[in-house]
């Protein structure tokens, strides 16, 4: 992390870089974005790409980059429209094609992205097209064909990064979190912190089986760390939920405060990217159903996947069961 941090600050002082040297600094702080949890990384990089595409307008690797950062903010449509624009004007259809394939899985258009995802293997299984066969079959619930690839995908690392596999143990924890294994779920995402003990994603999603196994005060010794380095909602609004459940309200009652804010002021910013998590905040907290569901139809208008349509169905429930 200390030396993604180092690359970041030499990219911005870098005075009129390449095409191909912009991109990999909107690569950088997207990648931060994701493993610290920072929105305002992400905001930057989306910054950084919609400067670039405005000067060099016919480098397709601009609107590939633009690509990137809009699928981060679930502007999915979007995402695709420079995808296509991106496909006109490079040679390498490879990367273009990956990221269709992620945006295709992003919004439950999953045959598509199979048939994507099952060619790139076919013309070469590295560990990038392995991985992300694992990830798609794991987001279908296919358990079998997600674990066998997760292994095959390891096995063909040839990098020296700890973040792609970092980012692969924490996928299949997830799997298995979804599954209600909590034990398996548990094993992954420790895996994922020892390669990156800083991935504050894997940080929240442990310190939830921590919870519920029990383990309430290592969880809320976890996620007061992440409160401190993330700018993300969730962790103040997991750390308010437990606070409470242990009897600390009036500490509870404010870190709730400090998340609805957030979630307002980033709703307001990105519907599309926050939608859901304020939809589940909103479920958890009880305070506004009529909230809820107004985030869960509007995530589901951008993106028909399970996941969706099960947040959609209990704000449904629970706005019903208000009015009634």
């Amino acid at each position: 992390m200390f030396n993604l941090d180092a690359q970041i600050e030499a990219d911005l002082t870098q005075i009129a870089p390449a095409v191909a040297h912009s991109v990999a600094g909107i690569e950088h702080l997207l990648l931060r974005g994701v493993f610290r949890r920072r929105i305002a990384d992400t905001e930057k990089a989306a910054g950084a790409a919609e400067r670039l595409v405005s000067n060099a307008p016919g480098e397709g690797l601009a609107y590939l980059a633009r690509a990137q950062t809009r699928a981060s903010f679930h502007l999915f449509s979007q995402a695709l429209d420079d995808l296509d624009q991106a496909d006109q004007l490079c040679a390498e259809k490879q990367p273009i094609d990956s990221e269709r394939a992620a945006v295709f899985q992003a919004v439950g258009r999953y045959d598509e992205a199979m048939l994507i995802r099952q060619e790139a293997a076919r013309r070469s299984s590295t560990f990038q097209t392995t991985a992300a066969l694992a990830t798609l079959h794991a987001e279908r619930r296919d358990l079998d064909l997600a674990e066998r690839f997760f292994e095959e995908s390891k096995a063909q690392y040839r990098g020296v990064a700890p973040f792609p596999l970092a980012m692969l143990d924490f996928q299949r924890g997830h799997l298995w979190h979804a599954e209600h294994q909590l034990s398996r779920a548990r094993t992954w995402y420790l895996a994922a912190l020892k390669r990156v003990p800083e991935f504050a994603t894997a940080q929240g999603h442990l310190a939830e089986v921590e919870a519920a196994v029990g383990e309430v005060e290592t969880a809320i010794a976890r996620l007061r760390r992440m409160v401190n380095v993330s700018d993300d909602p969730e962790f103040p609004a997991q750390l308010a939920w437990l606070l409470q459940s242990s009897g600390r309200t009036e500490e509870s009652r404010s870190l709730l405060a400090q998340a609805a804010a957030r979630y307002d002021e980033l709703t307001r910013e990105h519907l599309e990217a926050f939608a859901d998590h304020a939809a589940e905040f909103w479920l958890a907290n009880g305070g506004s159903s009529e909230r809820a569901l107004r985030y869960a139809e509007a995530n589901f208008a951008i993106r028909q996947t399970p996941r969706a349509l099960n947040l959609l169905q209990r704000a449904q429930r629970a706005s019903s069961q208000d009015a009634a």
